[in-house]
């Protein structure tokens, strides 16, 4: 069993794409692992994650880039983005 990191979605967000549940907790060691595990989980997730959303690690936030390390035990947050008016 590999590292695991928490994964958290916003309220509307997981209401939306995961039955409401708001976070959760995967084995990953690069971005790309958690969107592929949240993929698995919630199959056509991964692309939404992708395009729909900015992620934060640990509090940092980041574009989605499939290669960004994720350290054992940090959090992982994806944010909608926000639509320009």
């Amino acid at each position: 069993m590999g590292p695991t990191v928490q994964v958290r979605f916003t309220e509307g967000f997981a209401r939306a794409f995961t039955g409401g549940v708001r976070e959760f907790e995967v084995e990953a060691r690069l971005l790309r692992d958690v969107i592929r595990a949240m993929n698995e989980r919630f199959p056509g997730l991964g692309e939404r994650l992708v395009e729909e959303t900015t992620v934060a690690i640990d509090g940092m936030m980041h574009e989605t880039a499939y290669f960004q390390p994720v350290p054992p035990g940090g959090e992982v947050f994806f944010i909608p983005k926000l639509e320009g008016g």
